[in-house]
């Protein structure tokens, strides 16, 4: 850390290693920052960016290395956490005693309006701490733990639903699901299904509301899923004459008869033109015998 020192005989202000600048000297120009921080004082976090608009470090670290960001944010101020992100703050900025970033502190001090606004603002909801844990981690961790049927701790395991629901909402937003393989729980604010991801990473439950509405459909009716090796057959159907294909699966042991909305169109086309392909052989072989 260097600062930019202002000196009496008339040199001009310099910047100087913060090893050779008196302690004293230090705290006058520390203490206001980190008052204002650990107050959560948007106020006076804004007087003093306005007044050292191109001197101020807004991620300049205390002892365990946390900014004034982590402080606010575990404090649950949205002033202040918009004041240092408009200043340039690192959102994803990790302490040195744990590993902990600001949406770390404001899922685990149960601030669900702080952890909305700082995925808003782009902070990384898979970011992990020391333990290896993202901030849904450290919320799902803390909810278990929390007494339920507890009037006290009420409100408590509230915010912290809301703050697992945020922030199950920003890391499966884009996730795609390639298949669900479990259910479980009931009603319908408790029913999750374990899910197979399409980028390979491993199984894990997830809340209904944040499937695609058609996997759940097909799961409840009792569809299976399969990878379709190619098609092999046609008829028409019993019911009400339509089409089926009959298709070899690289996962099953079985052909089984697919009505042709669950059938893979591309391979349709190609069970179709090897059909055509093969009354052309047929066609030219009877001529040949034929001559």
């Amino acid at each position: 850390m260097e600062y930019l020192i202002e000196w009496k005989d008339g040199h001009a202000p310099s910047w100087v290693p913060s090893d050779y600048v008196a302690k004293d000297v230090i705290a006058e120009y520390e203490t206001p920052w980190w008052n204002a921080a650990k107050k959560a004082d948007d106020s006076a976090l804004a007087r003093l960016l306005a007044a050292e608009e191109d001197f101020r470090d807004v991620d300049a670290v205390d002892s365990e290395g946390r900014t004034a960001l982590l402080f606010v944010s575990g404090l649950g101020s949205e002033p202040c956490v918009k004041l240092l992100a408009e200043a340039g703050s690192n959102l994803d900025h990790k302490d040195s005693s744990g590993g902990l970033t600001a949406l770390h502190l404001a899922a685990g001090y149960v601030k669900p309006s702080v952890v909305k606004l700082l995925l808003e603002l782009g902070a990384d909801p898979e970011t992990v701490d020391e333990k290896n844990r993202t901030p849904l981690d450290l919320a799902r961790e803390i909810l278990r733990v929390t007494p339920r049927g507890n009037p006290m701790q009420f409100a408590r395991r509230l915010g912290l639903e809301t703050v697992i629901k945020a922030l199950e909402e920003a890391i499966f937003e884009y996730a795609e699901v390639q298949e669900i393989l479990e259910r479980r729980g009931k009603g319908d604010d408790h029913v999750e299904y374990l899910v197979k991801w399409k980028d390979g990473c491993d199984n894990e439950w997830v809340k209904a509301g944040l499937i695609g509405e058609d996997l759940v459909r097909d799961y409840e009716a009792g569809l299976e899923y399969g990878v379709a090796e190619g098609v092999v057959g046609k008829r028409v159907g019993d019911d009400g004459g339509k089409i089926e294909y009959l298709v070899k699966w690289t996962d099953l042991d079985e052909d089984t008869w697919e009505p042709e909305e669950n059938v893979d169109p591309d391979l349709i086309k190609e069970f179709e033109e090897s059909q055509i392909g093969m009354v052309g052989n047929v066609e030219a072989q009877l001529s040949l015998d034929g001559s």
